[in-house]
């Protein structure tokens, strides 16, 4: 049968854009995470493209933190495509599991390589992972020595790494409280890695919650209980990240905290993972928010500004052919300050499209190119703060803003400020004409306009507003 002309198009794009993804990531990422992707079909309607990979987890794993890069290097490769999307292959079965050895699963033998290795002991790429030799669903990246501390985090990690010790822990369990993209799933991976290497033969267990329920509840339909409560109760290290999706659960509450005691019991670790403290668990049992709190509660603060540069330079050791200037490092830092996961995120897109578009690392490039990010970051910044900001660049008088002085020197000054009212704040045209001293709005529009034009042709005038968009953004 004669193949579509369209599909051979993709596969060759993919070649080549899978290519130049393993020069960035590296081989081991490349081969876990992109070298499994194959390409589906591209709508001509909407421009997205489906990309197929095998499991659940791997889409959520790519989309989580390759969906930018892919999606860019595609737009790149080619126009047509404007959106992509991670989704499972169509009609991949998860694989049946065979009990033997004590009780402990194994992939059926028709789950493609993996079939016959003895290491992959899991209920499915998607679910739990039990670690062996090679930390099978564990980032290989994510280790103590990529994590990088400061104030904020020095406690979490000291509790993380003393738990991945050889020596019993003085806390069990250790419980990791941070907001979304902090660092609390990169501490439990390196908490894996780290007990691997002083335990060699230990079996370690890492799930998210709402994994933990999935499988929780497909083992009660099934009436294979037994079995689950048998392999939970077999692991040396337990790992659990999102704790917070267990909340309603009563009956998956109360299988983890049976879990949690027998766990206990025989000297076993417990590391859990959520973005709220646990009394903050609203809809959890009382019996089991005693057993989360009762180790160590240990809170990672958000990433000062000291921090954050400290991240971005480690993260560029990854990238020691690529020259990125200290002005957009400093960028950066001060910009991207919600969470470490973004931070990263951003500097990784625009180092991708410097290599594939051929263009240096700019700070121009990276105010165009990190758009969604930068706007997401912003703090809300007043109007009444752009004029005062403005004032002191141009040194004149607050009440020029809303003068009737028609000087250049002080109109030009007033319209820098009307335009940075529009970039930089939501309010609409009448709105900002009406914070400098009543003027209609189509005098607003007007110096946003001008100030735009001249931008794009006077260097002077560009310098200016960038310095006073960093200064406010700060």
């Amino acid at each position: 049968m004669e193949e579509d002309p369209e599909a051979l198009n993709l596969a060759a794009d993919w070649a080549d854009i899978s290519q130049g993804l393993r020069k960035d990531l590296g081989q081991q990422a490349h081969s876990q995470w992109i070298k499994p992707i194959q390409p589906g079909p591209l709508c001509k309607e909407t421009g997205t493209l489906d990309l197929y990979v095998p499991t659940e987890f791997t889409a959520n794993w790519v989309s989580d933190r390759f969906s930018d890069r892919l999606s860019l290097a595609w737009k790149i490769a080619r126009p047509d495509v404007r959106h992509v999307r991670i989704l499972v292959q169509p009609g991949r079965r998860h694989p049946e599991l065979r009990l033997g050895n004590g009780g402990n699963p194994r992939r059926a033998a028709n789950d493609g390589a993996h079939g016959n290795d003895p290491l992959s002991s899991v209920l499915d790429g998607d679910a739990f992972a039990t670690l062996g030799q090679g930390g099978v669903g564990i980032d290989a990246s994510l280790t103590f020595a990529s994590f990088v501390t400061g104030t904020s985090n020095i406690l979490a990690r000291n509790a993380a790494q003393r738990m991945s010790e050889r020596e019993a822990p003085q806390f069990s369990p250790l419980y990791l409280k941070a907001a979304t993209g902090q660092g609390k799933t990169h501490l439990l991976h390196a908490i894996g890695h780290a007990y691997l290497a002083s335990h060699p033969n230990a079996r370690i267990f890492y799930c998210s919650a709402e994994r933990f329920m999935v499988e929780f509840v497909q083992a009660l339909r099934q009436n294979q209980m037994i079995e689950f409560k048998s392999r939970l109760r077999g692991f040396d290290l337990l790992l659990v990240d999102d704790i917070q999706f267990i909340i309603g659960k009563s009956a998956a509450q109360e299988e983890l905290l049976y879990t949690i005691d027998a766990l206990l019991a025989e000297g076993k670790r417990l590391v859990f993972a959520a973005d709220r403290s646990p009394q903050a668990l609203d809809g959890v049992e009382p019996r089991l928010l005693s057993r989360l709190s009762m180790g160590l509660v240990a809170d990672i603060q958000s990433a000062d500004i000291e921090l954050r540069r400290s991240i971005l330079e480690n993260r560029l050791q990854r990238f020691a052919s690529v020259d990125v200037p200290a002005d957009v490092i400093e960028f950066l830092a001060r910009t991207i300050n919600r969470n470490v996961r973004e931070l990263v995120g951003g500097l990784n897109k625009l180092i991708a499209y410097a290599q594939l578009t051929g263009q240096a690392v700019s700070l121009q490039l990276a105010e165009e190119q990190l758009t969604d990010i930068l706007s997401a970051n912003r703090r809300r910044i007043t109007i009444d703060e752009i004029q005062r900001t403005v004032c002191q660049f141009y040194r004149i008088d607050r009440t020029e803003m809303s003068s009737k002085r028609r000087a250049r020197a002080v109109v030009r000054p007033r319209q820098v400020a009307m335009y940075l009212a529009k970039v930089l704040t939501p309010r609409s045209y009448p709105e900002i004409g009406r914070k400098f001293g009543g003027r209609d709005h189509s005098t607003v529009i007007h110096a946003v306009r001008l100030i735009e034009e001249l931008r794009t042709r006077d260097a002077d005038m560009d310098g200016d507003v960038r310095s006073l968009l960093r200064q406010l953004e700060s």
